[in-house]
């Protein structure tokens, strides 16, 4: 059973990625061949800065270490890296219908909030395909709001199989129901996209400063409280047990607890969950020598896989040497 995952660097590593996809990602390494792309190629819709992207894919390496992810147990890559990333997401091109990626539902999300409409950002859903198929992977964890990019890939695959022939597996979206949407510190989903986020690594005081600033309602101290209705809590459920859940949501609807000692009570959360993962990134600032060793491994892992199926891939529409 083969599963991949990834993450794009383009921004500071925020608890939304952390809790909607590298933690269950890194929990899940063991159980199978896990892939995880640092996907630099999708990151280049957003960030035309080059220093910037030097800056944001280092620093995905060093988080995605410092969180715990092990390359002795997973393969931790730069898409970038891998050529056949973009050869084969030009070959899926030619068989996706154009209508396929007119529906893709983040696209006109991201129109929508004011990203520039470039033919990358189109054609997203096709580079993440070729991501996909190219490692022949069964399994592909998504959060919900994601599920139809797999799904983009499985049609593409389907086509590309009718096409020419039996080559792709078609991946399967898995889903874990208590991965939750994580919400900014506006109440919409947190997204660097949205400039909502609360990063895990930074100034210490930055972060406390961010938290302060989550948006709530004008209910006084004594106010009764809606815990499910409260960005604050639904951020801070993150770091509980069902039971400490259970006693912190008493007393919002109690009364008598204010929106600035909740947030506190989450600032303080934060530090104990995140203190070793911080220091441990400290760490690792020190070690550039290992953390370039680890990431030139994975491409090195990564692209035997690629190599293989590209080979299919060429012999499938005639591109291969006779």
């Amino acid at each position: 059973m083969r599963t991949l995952s990834g993450i794009q660097p383009s921004g500071q590593l925020h608890l939304g990625n952390y809790f909607g996809s590298m933690k269950p990602n890194i929990d899940r390494i063991g159980g199978g061949e896990s892939l995880y792309l640092i996907v630099d190629l999708h990151a280049l819709t957003t960030v035309q800065d080059p220093e910037a992207l030097k800056k944001y894919r280092r620093d995905a390496v060093l988080d995605c270490l410092a969180c715990g992810f092990d390359p002795e147990k997973a393969i931790l890559f730069f898409q970038s890296d891998v050529p056949e990333h973009a050869g084969l997401s030009w070959i899926l091109s030619t068989v996706t219908p154009m209508g396929l990626l007119e529906r893709a539902v983040s696209y006109k999300e991201k129109i929508e909030k004011g990203l520039p409409a470039s033919a990358g950002l189109f054609t997203y859903p096709v580079m993440m395909a070729a991501d996909i198929l190219l490692y022949q992977a069964n399994q592909v964890p998504v959060g919900r709001d994601q599920k139809q990019h797999v799904e983009i890939t499985r049609d593409i695959a389907v086509k590309f199989n009718n096409t020419y022939s039996e080559t792709f597996v078609l991946p399967e979206p898995m889903i874990e129901k208590e991965v939750a949407v994580v919400p900014g510190i506006d109440g919409q989903k947190m997204s660097k996209s949205y400039g909502n986020t609360i990063p895990i690594f930074g100034p210490e005081k930055a972060i406390e400063k961010t938290i302060m600033s989550i948006v709530t309602d004008s209910k006084a101290v004594s106010d009764p409280k809606d815990p499910e209705t409260c960005t604050v809590f639904q951020i801070h459920k993150l770091f509980l047990n069902a039971e400490e859940q259970k006693a912190l949501a008493r007393r919002y609807k109690s009364g008598g607890l204010g929106y600035g000692d909740a947030k506190k009570l989450l600032f303080q959360a934060y530090l104990d969950y995140f203190g070793a993962m911080r220091e441990k990134r400290e760490d690792l600032l020190k070690k550039p020598d290992y953390v370039a060793k680890v990431i030139k491994s994975g491409a090195e892992k990564a692209s035997v896989l690629a190599k293989k199926t590209m080979a299919k891939v060429r012999e499938a529409t005639g591109l291969d040497h006779d």
